[in-house]
This record gives structure tokens, C-alpha cells and sequence, in this order.
């Protein structure tokens, strides 16, 4: 009998160390019960359920870059301004972090903008997924307060102007406002607020993301079954290796992507904008997209105040407050009140298409349209065209609920 090489006795070893390990860990943990159903889970085909994975991986992304930014960024309002410029011009790859943590915070809010698109017009949020869906629009709020601090931590004039807009919201407040904006900014504006918002923005958040995220993306998916578009059959592919190889694929092309445009495209140049000083013109440059619905309901809305008893309220800065509020709180409660109104209680684990759910779909669009239209209005200060985005607010919403509802009760026949 041939004795064993060195390589085969490796080998060997080797196998019986892994075959060891894991019936070590079978015994005092079950992996082995829980891997052998789960490994063979049937998860969809189609690439729309792939948009939730794209943020997963840009969330990934932000916590690397946002890991290496925290080792020199100086939380100190006379120090963060520099700081920046120095990792952005003298840290050894500084810039190319900045621009990947920039990038990889609007791919992961478009991805989750698309992800919510996708559950909301294919029903996907309806009975036994409603947890699901109110963990997601949690997760967006969360991420858009996110972004708001870190775009505010360079301690520049857009991020400062940023911080001046909020303490006005902030202080038209009734009775509460005051306290709301000594608790952000340690008295008056601008105060204290840059290491408040750094504690804010590198402890407080991501750990309530880093718990949520999982929850909503690992935890709640493998306990329920997957929703899939009707089709003859069963559908979709096993975990492993299908759905494995298509996780790989979907990593790396998220990463290929924000490094591309990490390089390509300049994103926040503050070295353009300047330190902070309270007596310079804000910059000429917009706000970053998704802060534009509220910009956008400031302008559009008149600066109306309505004096109530000695106090005086600025209904001009509230009411696109409350407008928000409101939007998200229907948001995170329609999947009950979408029951409330149909009377469906059934347990669907089949998709609908747009076309299927009319009233859905146009209601859908409508607060697309309208969001589009107040979104415009960031790029404008001309009074008549002001003027014109009022009268569409009202008129445009209505007309594209109307026009799609026909359209989708016509394929509906």
C-alpha cells in the first residue's frame, strides 16, 4: 500500500478539521436542521427582487468608507471644515473614499426608492408582510435622516445652509420648537451641533440600521415565504448554488458601480463651497435630490402666518412639515388601511400586476406626479413659474390618477 503524500495527508486532515467543526457546531447549535430546508429555499428569478439586494450593498459600502472617514474627520466645529479638505486633498486615497461614501449614500436611497416602488405596485406588502413593509419605510426615514447629517457634518456653506433651513423648521414649531432646536444644537444656531450630529451620525443611526436592516433583509424573508408573479408552477431558484451566484454578481456590480462613479463624477466639492459663515450668500448649488420634495413645498407654498392669541404661527414652514408627517404616516400604515378600504384578509404569496390593482397603481402615480411636480420647483425662484408648479399641484396629481385609472381598467378587460 502506497503511503500518503503530504499534499493527500493535508488534504485529509483538512476534511476531517471542517467535518469535525461542523458536527461540533450541529450538536450544540442545529445548524445542520435549519441549513439542510433553508440551503434549498426557493427564492424568485425575476430581477426586480434583486433591487433589494443593491441597497443591502450599498449599506455594506457606506459602513466600509464611512469606517475610514471616521479616523479622520475631527468632530469639532472650528476643526471639521479642515478636516474634510485634508482627507479630500491630503489623505492617501481620502478623496476616492469620499466620493465612494457620497455615491454609495444615493445608490442606496434610489435602490430603496425603487425597492418600495416595486413592493408597493405589485402588492407585495399585503397579508402576512405588513411587518415587512412598515420595517422598510422605517429603514427610509432613518436613511434620509442619515444622509441629512452626514451632508451636514463637513461644516461647509451648503452643509451649514442645510443646518440654518432645519433650525427655522425647527423653531416654527409651536411650543416645542425652542427646545427642539438648544436639544440639536446645544443653544443658539449654529452652537454646538457638529459633534451632536457626528454622535448622531456614526453611532445612534447606523445602529438602529444595523439592527433593522438584517431584520427586514434576512431575518423576516427566510420566515415567510417568497411572493413571486403568477405563472404556471412552481418558480424561482434554490439558494444554493442559484441564488448564491446571483447574490456574488449583484455585490460585485453594485461595488463596479459606485467605484465607477466614485471616479468619474466630482459629488460635493466643498473645497468649491467654503467654510460656514453665517453672514455669506448660500451656495448657488441645489440640494441633493432627495431633499428636494420639502425645498421644493417651501417655495411653493406662500408665506402665510396666522396669529393665534399673542403667537404667531408660520404656516408657510408648517404645513410642508405636516404634509411630510402625514405622507409617511399613511406610508407606513397602508398596508391596513389598503385592507380596511378592499376588505382583503386573504394571505397572498402571488404578485399583482400594476394593471391588476387599478386604484392602487393610479394612487401610486398620482403622489409620483406630485412629488415630481414639487421637486421642480427646487430649480426655481421666478415668481410666474412658481405661479404655473401651484396650479399643477392641484391639477396635475388628480389628472394622472384619472388617466391611469382608465388605462388600467382598459387592460383589465
Amino acid at each position: 500500500m502506497a503511503t500518503p503524500t503530504r499534499r493527500e495527508r493535508l488534504l485529509a486532515g483538512s476534511a476531517r478539521a471542517a467535518t469535525g467543526t461542523a458536527s461540533h457546531l450541529d450538536d450544540r447549535l442545529g445548524l445542520g436542521r435549519w441549513l439542510a430546508p433553508n440551503l434549498r429555499k426557493l427564492f424568485p428569478g425575476h430581477w426586480s427582487f434583486l433591487l433589494g439586494e443593491l441597497a443591502l450593498y450599498s449599506f455594506v459600502m457606506l459602513l466600509l468608507t464611512g469606517t475610514f472617514l471616521t479616523l479622520f474627520y475631527k468632530p469639532h466645529p472650528a476643526e471639521a471644515y479642515a478636516s474634510v479638505v485634508a482627507i479630500s486633498t491630503e489623505v492617501r486615497g481620502g478623496l476616492l473614499v469620499r466620493q465612494l461614501h457620497h455615491w454609495a449614500a444615493t445608490v442606496f436611497v434610489l435602490s430603496i426608492v425603487a425597492h418600495l416602488f416595486r413592493v408597493f405596485f405589485t402588492g407585495a406588502f399585503r397579508r402576512p408582510r405588513e411587518l415587512t413593509w412598515m420595517i422598510g419605510v422605517t429603514l427610509f426615514v432613518l436613511v434620509l435622516f442619515e444622509s441629512f447629517l452626514g451632508v451636514s457634518l463637513p461644516a461647509d456653506q451648503l452643509g451649514g445652509t442645510g443646518l440654518r433651513q432645519a433650525d427655522s423648521l425647527l423653531l416654527s414649531i409651536p411650543l416645542v420648537g425652542t427646545y427642539l432646536s438648544a436639544f440639536l444644537f446645544g443653544g443658539a444656531f449654529p452652537g454646538d451641533a457638529v459633534p451632536r450630529l457626528f454622535v448622531a451620525h456614526v453611532l445612534l443611526v447606523p445602529g438602529i440600521l444595523a439592527a433593522l436592516v438584517p431584520l427586514h433583509a434576512l431575518v423576516l424573508t427566510w420566515r415567510q415565504k417568497h411572493t413571486d408573479f403568477r405563472g404556471p408552477g412552481v418558480s424561482g431558484v434554490p439558494f444554493f448554488p442559484s441564488f448564491v451566484v446571483k447574490q456574488g454578481i449583484t455585490s460585485l456590480g453594485t461595488f463596479a458601480l459606485i467605484s465607477a462613479l466614485a471616479t468619474l463624477v466630482v459629488v460635493n466639492p466643498v473645497w468649491l463651497h467654503g467654510a460656514y459663515t453665517p453672514a455669506a450668500p448660500p451656495p448657488s448649488a441645489q440640494p441633493f435630490w432627495y431633499y428636494g420634495v420639502l425645498d421644493g413645498a417651501l417655495r411653493l407654498v406662500p408665506a402665510w402666518e396666522l396669529s393665534l392669541g399673542g403667537f404667531t404661527l408660520s404656516l408657510g414652514l408648517l404645513l410642508p412639515m405636516l404634509a411630510l408627517a402625514a405622507f409617511f404616516t399613511v406610508l407606513l400604515l397602508y398596508p391596513s388601511l389598503e385592507r380596511r378600504f378592499t376588505g382583503d384578509r386573504r394571505t397572498h404569496d402571488v404578485l399583482d400586476l400594476p394593471s391588476a390593482a387599478p386604484v392602487r397603481t393610479a394612487l401610486g402615480i398620482a403622489v409620483i406626479t406630485l412629488f415630481t411636480v414639487v421637486w421642480a420647483a427646487t430649480w426655481t425662484a421666478d415668481p410666474v413659474v412658481l405661479y404655473g408648479l401651484r396650479v399643477a399641484v392641484l391639477v396635475l396629481p388628480p389628472l394622472a390618477y384619472a388617466v391611469t385609472l382608465a388605462v388600467c381598467r382598459a387592460r383589465g378587460r
